[in-house]
C-alpha cells in the first residue's frame, strides 16, 4: 500500500471518530450553547444557552434556557402543546410535500443524526426565523458553526399560527444548502432561494385564505413600491414582495417543476430557470416571462392576452398604479426626461392628456439590454400591446396619431435585462431618457377645452378609485383599542390596527392608506401629523399619550 494512500485512510478514520461519535440522540433536558446570528438576535448575542424540550421523529426542539426558566409551569405547557401541533405539522405535511418536490436535506446530517435541529430564540419583533449554511460545516472548515442540520425560529411566534410557514420556510434553505452547496459545491443566487422558500406556504395551501395570509402581505409590499429589482437582494420587505409576486407568476405558468429542476441543478440563478426552461422544451426564456410579467402586473386581463394575467384567483384584482404624467390639453408639448433603473426592474410610466400627434422617443446606453413594450388605450378603454424596437444604439421611435382623441393614454414599461452584476452585490443603476412631444395641436374653444378638462377630471378619478382599491390589507371596520407602544421597524396585528385607525383620520393624515402590518416611514409620517393636529409632540412614536388620544377617537367610531 503506498504512503499517501494510507494517509487518506487515516484521514478518514480520523474524521470518522471525530464526528461520527456526535450522532449519538440528544435526551430531554440536555444544555447545549449554540451560535446564533447577532443581526436576528433581539439584543445581539452570538451565543446562548437553549435546552431541548421535546424531540420528535424529525425534530429537536431546543429553546432558549433563560426564556424557559422565567416561563410559569401553565406557560411551559402551552408552548410544549403548541409544538405538538408544529411536529405533526412537520411530519405529516411539511416534509413530505416539500422533500417530494425539491428533495431532501443532507441526511443524515453532518453530525450524523437523521434529526432537524429547531432552536426557539428571542428575536427582534420584526423577524420570524432563519437559516445559517455555517452550520453545515465542521468547525474546522468554520469555527461558529454548529454542526447540524438546522433552523431557527421566533419565540414571538410561537403561539401564532403562521410559524408553520416560517419553519415550511427555513426548511427549504436547508434543502437548498444540500441540493445546491453539497451536491454541486455551488451558492444560489439569493433571490431564487429566497424565492423557493416563499413560494413554499403557497404549496403548503397556506395562502388558501388570502386575508391575512403572507401572500397578502407580499403584494400589499409590491403594490406599493413595485419598482424593486427581482435579482437585486437587500434584504428589505419590498425584495420579498417583488420576488414572491414574480414566482407566483411564473409557477402559474410554468408550473412547479421550474422551481425544482432549477434546484436540483449545476446552475444558479437566472441560469437555472433557463436550463429548467429548455428541459421542459418551453419557447419561452426568463427574459421573455420577466416582460410578459411587467404587462400583466398592469393590465391582469387575460381576454388581451393569457400571459397578461395572473392564473391565481388570489391575484386576480392585482393591478399596479404606473406613474402619471398628465401632458397640456393646448398647443404643441415637448417633454424629456432622464431616468435611472436597475437590471430586472419593472417601471411603468403612463402619458394621459395632450390633443395631437404624439412621438416618444426612447434611448439608453449602448451595450445595455433592453425590453420596451408599450400599450395604447383607445377611447373605449380597450388596450393594444406593442413594442418599441431598438436599434444598436439602444434608441427607439413611436409614433401615435390623434393622441387625446382618438387614444386616451399611452404606458411605456421599459426594463432593463442585462446580467452585469453578481446578485449578492447592490445591483448598480443605469440611464435611460425620454422625450414625448405633442405636435398638430389645434386650438378649442372655451366650451371644448372645458369639457376635455372635465373628461381628463373623470379619468384621474378612476386613477384614484382604483389605486384605493388596490389597497388589499384595509379592513372595512376599525378595530379596537391600542394596548401597546408601537415604533418604527415594528410589525404586528397593533400596527394594522393603528393603519386603519390613522387611514379613516382622512387624507390630510395619511393619504396612502396602506394597511400593512409594518411600521415604516408613511405610517411614522402619518402618526406625527396626527400628533401634530391634536398638539401632541411629533416623535412618530406611539406612546401613552398618543395612545391615549387613539383610543379615546377609536371609543367614539
Amino acid at each position: 500500500m503506498r504512503f499517501f494512500e494510507y494517509k487518506k485512510i487515516l484521514l478518514v478514520v480520523a474524521l470518522f471518530l471525530l464526528f461520527g461519535a456526535s450522532a449519538k440522540a440528544a435526551s430531554l433536558g440536555e444544555i447545549v450553547t449554540f451560535n446564533v446570528d447577532k443581526n436576528f438576535d433581539s439584543i445581539g448575542r452570538t451565543q446562548l444557552q437553549a435546552i431541548l424540550v421535546k424531540s420528535t421523529n424529525n425534530l429537536y426542539f431546543y429553546i432558549e434556557k433563560a426564556w424557559w426558566d422565567e416561563q410559569l409551569v401553565q406557560k411551559q405547557s402551552e408552548v410544549l402543546a403548541n409544538l405538538d401541533i408544529l411536529s405533526l405539522e412537520f411530519d405529516n405535511k411539511i416534509y413530505p410535500t416539500l422533500t417530494s418536490i425539491f428533495g431532501i436535506e443532507q441526511k443524515p446530517g453532518i453530525d450524523g443524526d437523521n434529526k432537524i435541529t429547531v432552536l426557539l430564540e428571542s428575536m427582534n419583533s420584526t423577524e420570524g426565523g432563519y437559516f445559517r449554511e455555517a452550520d453545515g460545516y465542521v468547525k474546522l472548515q468554520v469555527p461558529t458553526s454548529n454542526e447540524r442540520e438546522m433552523v431557527y425560529l421566533s419565540l414571538n411566534k410561537i403561539s401564532d399560527t403562521a410559524i408553520k410557514g416560517v419553519l415550511a420556510h427555513e426548511f427549504v434553505h436547508l434543502i437548498t444548502f444540500n441540493q445546491k452547496n453539497k451536491i454541486f459545491s455551488i451558492e444560489e443566487d439569493i433571490w431564487l432561494n429566497e424565492a423557493r422558500a416563499d413560494y413554499s406556504s403557497t404549496i403548503l395551501g397556506y395562502n388558501d385564505v388570502y386575508q391575512g395570509s403572507n401572500l397578502q402581505q407580499r403584494v400589499n409590499d409590491f403594490v406599493e413600491n413595485p419598482s424593486d429589482s427581482v435579482t437585486e437582494w437587500l434584504g428589505t420587505k419590498y425584495d420579498y414582495a417583488s420576488t414572491s409576486v414574480f414566482t407566483h407568476y411564473l409557477v402559474d405558468y410554468y408550473g412547479i417543476n421550474i422551481l425544482a429542476d432549477s434546484l436540483k441543478s449545476n446552475y444558479v440563478g437566472i441560469d437555472s430557470i433557463n436550463y429548467a426552461l429548455q428541459k421542459m422544451r418551453s419557447p419561452d426564456n426568463f427574459s421573455k416571462i420577466f416582460t410578459n410579467w411587467t404587462i400583466a402586473s398592469l393590465l391582469n386581463n387575460c381576454s388581451i392576452n393569457l400571459k397578461y394575467c395572473y392564473a391565481n384567483q388570489n391575484l386576480k384584482n392585482l393591478r399596479i398604479v404606473p406613474s402619471l404624467n398628465f401632458l397640456p390639453l393646448t398647443g404643441n408639448v415637448s417633454l424629456s426626461v432622464a431616468n435611472i433603473t436597475k437590471s430586472w426592474t419593472g417601471n411603468w410610466l403612463k402619458f394621459i392628456g395632450g390633443n395631437g400627434n404624439l412621438r416618444f422617443n426612447f434611448s439608453s446606453l449602448s451595450g445595455l439590454t433592453f425590453q420596451v413594450p408599450y400599450l395604447i388605450q383607445d377611447s373605449a378603454g380597450n388596450f393594444i400591446v406593442k413594442f418599441i424596437t431598438l436599434d444598436k444604439e439602444n434608441k427607439g421611435q413611436i409614433d401615435v396619431e390623434k393622441f387625446g382623441s382618438d387614444y386616451k393614454a399611452l404606458i411605456i414599461i421599459p426594463s432593463l435585462q442585462s446580467d452585469i452584476y453578481k446578485t449578492e452585490d447592490v445591483a448598480p443603476t443605469y440611464p435611460f431618457t425620454y422625450t414625448v412631444a405633442i405636435t398638430g395641436s389645434t386650438q378649442n374653444s372655451d366650451q371644448e377645452l372645458i369639457q376635455q378638462l372635465l373628461s381628463r377630471i373623470a379619468e384621474l378619478k378612476k386613477e384614484i378609485a382604483r389605486l384605493q382599491a388596490l389597497r388589499d390589507g384595509q379592513a372595512t371596520q376599525i378595530c379596537g383599542q391600542l394596548n401597546s407602544n408601537l415604533y418604527f421597524g415594528l410589525a404586528s396585528n397593533d400596527v394594522k390596527c393603528l393603519q386603519q385607525f390613522l387611514a379613516s383620520q382622512g387624507q390630510g393624515i395619511y393619504p396612502e392608506g396602506y394597511v400593512t402590518g409594518n411600521f415604516g416611514n408613511m405610517t411614522k409620517n402619518a402618526v406625527i401629523k396626527f400628533q401634530a393636529k391634536y398638539s401632541i409632540p411629533q416623535t412618530g412614536y406611539v406612546g401613552p399619550i398618543t395612545r391615549e388620544k387613539i383610543n379615546q377617537l377609536l371609543s367614539r367610531i
